[in-house]
């Protein structure tokens, strides 16, 4: 039986941050992934993306960050159960949890805290004939070595962020980039769109809009792609290729978190967002991608902000006679349970009158 202070299920970017606030708390944390190694999508889907909004980063690598992360917590020694899914939520008498994995290892804490991300998930695949035909032979579902692209012909397919911020990636490696969409205008941030479309102009990257990719060709792999416009007066393109890539977003699965009791909507877990992102079972709190609430923004920023007020709360239930009172770490410092200790620098400050 593995004992810890807050059980943690992801080891994502929202679940290794939790480590850290909880850390300097004197909290300890083991985390759960079915994944074999920590990072969640960002180590495992698309390790060298470049993400774009985490505070001080202009621009940053999903693999980064995870081990940006991954040092920080160091010091405060968080346990890892990798390779193995949380299967079964057991409530004991005294309000502590006993979660078992997939594998038959047992957790026990006061707190579990759900960091799941998307959960379980498989890409969305277009309607095509033979696509699973060409599947690891020329079709990808996801990027994780941009390097595999370097001068080859390749087509995306998709309006999201990541069909925009891949095509812009891929544009300086790539020998010919396409980018094809269903429609005129993108679901993506603003910046990319308009980046994407600066490309295009420049003759960075085809951009086929209000067209889809309807038929694949080749022998062993493939060779080309037929690309038809929505619009009934166009003539269809045939166009060479050596890999494509429909990234229609991923279609997310809570797996066993969804017999657990849980309140679910919408393939997420309600939480009170109000004040402390607890689900409705008292103990287990949700955070990042995998809960909703109104306003709620699917960011890992926001997973960030979530962790850091959850774990203050987790405190309480964890310590109901204690009362913390919160330092900022430029005041206290930061002390880790490895005995490391990184003071928080004096400065003097001299008003004048």
């Amino acid at each position: 039986m593995i004992k810890t202070d807050i059980l943690i299920i992801g080891a994502g970017p929202t679940g290794l941050f939790t480590v850290f606030e909880a850390g300097l708390l004197k909290l300890k944390c083991h985390l759960i992934d079915a994944l074999p190694q920590p990072g969640g999508q960002c180590s495992e889907i698309y390790p060298k993306k470049p993400i774009y909004d985490i505070p001080a980063y202009p621009e940053i690598l999903a693999g980064d960050l995870v081990e940006r992360l991954l040092e920080q917590i160091k010091p405060f020694n968080a346990g890892y159960t990798l390779g193995e899914r949380a299967e079964t939520l057991e409530k004991q008498e005294d309000g502590s949890f006993i979660v078992t994995t997939n594998k038959g290892t047992k957790h026990h804490a006061p707190v579990v805290v759900i960091a799941g991300g998307l959960g379980s998930f498989e890409p969305r695949k277009p309607q095509l004939e033979n696509l699973e035909r060409f599947e690891d032979k020329g079709v990808s579902y996801i990027i994780k070595d941009p390097e595999i692209y370097r001068d080859r012909k390749v087509v995306i397919a998709g309006g999201g962020d990541s069909a925009l911020d891949w095509a812009i990636y891929l544009a300086d490696v790539a020998s010919e980039v396409s980018l094809v969409h269903r429609r005129n205008e993108f679901r993506g941030a603003l910046d990319s769109v308009e980046k994407a479309r600066e490309l295009a102009q420049l003759g960075k990257i085809k951009l086929y809009t209000k067209a889809e990719v309807k038929e694949l060709h080749g022998n062993k792999e493939l060779q080309a792609v037929v690309i038809k416009s929505t619009e009934p007066d166009k003539e269809p393109t045939y166009l060479e290729v050596d890999h494509f890539i429909p990234l229609f977003g991923l279609s997310p699965k809570l797996g066993p978190l969804g017999n657990w009791g849980l309140e679910i909507e919408k393939n997420a877990i309600r939480v009170n967002n109000a004040k402390d992102y607890q689900t409705n079972i008292p103990g287990v709190f949700a955070i990042g991608d995998v809960n909703t609430y109104e306003g709620k923004l699917k960011l890992i920023l926001s997973g960030f902000h979530e962790a850091a007020v959850m774990c203050q709360y987790a405190y309480q239930i964890i310590n109901p006679d204690k009362r913390f009172v919160m330092k900022y770490t430029t005041v206290g410092g930061v002390e880790g349970f490895d005995g490391t200790k990184k003071e928080a620098k004096k400065e003097v400050v001299q008003s004048i009158i």
